[in-house]
């Protein structure tokens, strides 16, 4: 069956709106699942995510986190747009990031397809940060962080998690090395946060447009992931 999908816009907590990709499971309604991009935009791939869990049930929205620089870029890997990308992170500072997982959260509670049922987030990369981001402060029922960078910058927000995290992380990722993933489990132990290294990973893992694709700990991941979201948002 064709996939029930478009952009949309909500609310931001300054009054503007924030562009997001919205994709319904097939009954049309179902738990919340908010969606964080990587760096490169809300692009086809990070489309074809979001659908993939919108078959899985769950109503999924996809806020475009560049939207104050530049509304719904997409972007590739390498090169030149891979720069690109890394300079529109740059200029996402903290307070922006605060904000949007606040807002997303508060608005795919509100919306009827919901109806009243349980929230979560998932990211990938920079969206990983955004999903442990949600777990502290954006009041979302559980969260799932894919290769999340810089989390262990924000480790001040440990305490405020209280909702089971899923975390997935990369054996071979510069980018996350051993003692940042390890700093985040410390920061973390006693709270009700589950961690998987996949060790002949590399950052990137899930996305099958990207050179790092590994299809073995993608298909891990996902169905952890699923496990996760039927065990915490369905219930």
């Amino acid at each position: 069956m064709s996939m029930n999908s478009s952009w949309i816009q909500f609310p931001a907590t300054d009054g503007r709106t924030i562009d997001a990709y919205l994709a319904l499971p097939p009954s049309g309604e179902g738990p919340g699942l908010v969606l964080w991009q990587e760096i490169f935009g809300v692009n086809a791939h990070i489309r074809g995510v979001a659908e993939q869990y919108a078959q899985a049930g769950f109503v999924v929205l996809v806020p475009d986190a560049f939207w104050r620089q530049q509304r719904r870029v997409e972007l590739g890997y390498v090169g030149p747009e891979r720069d690109q990308a890394l300079a529109l992170m740059k200029a996402y500072p903290p307070a922006e990031q605060e904000a949007d997982v606040q807002a997303a959260a508060a608005a795919l509670r509100a919306r009827p397809e919901v109806g009243g049922r349980k929230v979560g987030a998932i990211g990938y990369c920079m969206g990983g940060r955004l999903a442990y981001l949600s777990a502290a402060l954006a009041g979302v029922d559980a969260a799932v962080s894919y290769y999340g960078g810089g989390i262990q910058t924000r480790l001040e927000l440990a305490p405020r998690i209280t909702v089971p995290v899923l975390f997935h992380y990369a054996g071979h990722d510069p980018s996350i090395p051993p003692e940042a993933v390890a700093q985040v489990q410390q920061a973390l132990a006693g709270k009700p946060a589950t961690f998987h290294l996949y060790l002949q990973a590399e950052h990137g893992f899930n996305c099958w447009d990207r050179a790092a694709y590994d299809p073995a700990s993608a298909a891990l991941a996902f169905g952890r992931t699923l496990t996760f979201f039927a065990e915490h948002l369905f219930t």
